[in-house]
């Protein structure tokens, strides 16, 4: 068994025994990146000094001392998350010779846990898609077949983890940019409540609020992304909307699933959602049953059109971009892809008015989506309508030979961006065409623990990650 082919819990307890070196550890990865990430585009930057710190690490280790969770172990950063001393772009050549002072309170967690940064994972510019390619590094590849894209924004970091080039990894998301490449390249991704994990928006210290924007982990286990939050989550006074801590042990995953309540809706009332996903998706939602739990198809009601929802969501979306990105769109507009361009533009069209009358809209998402988690545990869901598609598309344009929006209509994931509400993409299995499926897997406020145990009993039941077939990673 290589070094590469171990979860992140097995490495910590490996290092922790002596059994191998975070020097080991590092190399190993550091030698898969070398040889694979040519194919997949996963990683953009590598960290240099990754190998002198994991020295530093076997140092403190032949000391004796206590070790933090993540003692040696490597983990990837996306590059829409500034990293200390290590190139940062967004995926933008404005920000090609980036390098920032600081590192976000999270990362600051994740290395003083012992954790080794290995290197920043591709992402859209600014993170504005859901398909992951860029002017500066290119298209990121899925591990399940190089034509396909991995999704995105945090496209870099699923095909990361899908392909073993990294334990595990940091993604953000702001419209489901950790579920959705999770759910394409089956691996297990977890957007946390809001404000559990301190997201930090650069000069407006409140702009993680439109729509709601999160740090969270992805992993080939739900083990291994507690492990991660555990060290990413908590409560600092610099951060407006950071929450106070829980006091839970993320870590403590087991849970009797007997008599849970959980609500399940097929396509929240709007979405079209492909056969093949539906029938992946149905079998998981009777695993859930098998499990004990009480499960029951509910009608979900937004009092709204998916167009609606869509334009509502993108229409706060492109005045964010317009308020953050705006004066240096004017400055250098042919640095800037036609995507950007376009959302940049239309931002600015909105008045305070029309841009506050979205949150109408939003309230309404809100209403419904929190009705539901009074009476229920869980609400589960497909994560996407569709399975991988080509990665030169922005989405289909066709499901059950139904014409659909591909920029936005297999996205079934932006609804928790308006609540905040904790969300994860749990591998359940592949069509037959051989492609995997995530199960969205969601909870009330706070309920950040259930989510992780329920998708972890899952795990334990019914083997949810599968290596990628048919390719060598």
């Amino acid at each position: 068994m290589a070094i590469t082919d171990f979860t992140a819990t097995e490495l910590v307890n490996l290092i922790k025994q002596k059994e191998l070196s975070p020097v080991e550890v590092v190399s190993a990865f550091l030698e898969r990146i070398e040889t694979h990430n040519p194919k997949w585009n996963a990683f953009v930057t590598l960290n240099e000094q990754a190998i002198e710190e994991a020295k530093e690490a076997e140092e403190y280790l032949m000391k004796g001392e206590e070790l933090g969770k993540l003692h040696g172990i490597p983990v990837a950063i996306k590059d829409l998350t500034p990293t200390k001393g290590l190139l940062t772009t967004y995926g933008s050549p404005v920000f090609k010779n980036n390098v920032p002072t600081e590192d976000p309170i999270f990362l600051k967690r994740i290395k003083a846990a012992g954790g080794i940064v290995l290197g920043k994972t591709n992402t859209p510019e600014f993170g504005h898609k859901g398909v992951t390619d860029n002017p500066l590094f290119g298209v990121t590849k899925n591990p399940w077949n190089a034509t396909l894209t991995p999704g995105g924004s945090s496209g870099g970091s699923a095909a990361a983890v899908a392909a073993k080039l990294t334990p595990f990894a940091e993604g953000s998301d702001g419209g489901g940019s950790i579920r959705i490449p999770a759910a394409l390249t089956g691996i297990f991704g977890f957007k946390p409540t809001f404000g559990t994990i301190p997201h930090e928006a650069g000069e407006n210290v409140f702009g993680s609020e439109h729509p709601y924007l999160h740090n969270g982990p992805m992993a080939r286990t739900v083990e291994d992304a507690a492990l991660l939050f555990s060290v990413m989550q908590g409560y600092d006074v610099n951060i407006p909307n950071a929450v106070p801590n829980s006091g839970d042990d993320f870590t403590d995953l087991n849970r009797d699933m007997t008599g849970l309540k959980i609500a399940y809706t097929r396509n929240f009332g709007l979405y079209e959602v492909s056969h093949d996903v539906a029938q992946v998706v149905d079998q998981a939602v009777q695993h859930f049953i098998d499990l004990g739990c009480q499960v029951e198809e509910v009608n979900v009601d937004l009092r709204m059109s998916l167009k609606e929802l869509t334009r509502a969501f993108s229409g706060m979306w492109c005045v964010k971009f317009a308020a953050s990105y705006g004066e240096l769109y004017d400055q250098d507009p042919d640095s800037f892809s036609e995507g950007m361009a376009k959302m940049i533009q239309i931002g600015r069209k909105y008045s305070a008015v029309e841009y506050k009358a979205l949150e109408i809209k939003r309230t309404l998402v809100w209403k419904e989506i929190q009705n539901i988690f009074n009476n229920y545990d869980l609400l589960l869901s497909p994560v996407l309508a569709t399975t991988a598609f080509e990665h030169h598309l922005s989405g289909p344009s066709v499901i059950n030979n139904k014409t659909v929006n591909p920029a936005t209509d297999w996205m079934m994931t932006q609804i928790y961006n308006f609540t905040g509400h904790p969300a994860a993409s749990l591998p359940v299995g592949l069509t037959k065409a051989g492609l995997p499926v995530g199960l969205q897997v969601a909870g009330n406020r706070f309920a950040d623990k259930l989510v992780l145990q329920s998708c972890h009993a899952y795990e334990q039941a019914f083997q949810t990650y599968i290596e990628p077939l048919g390719q060598n990673v």
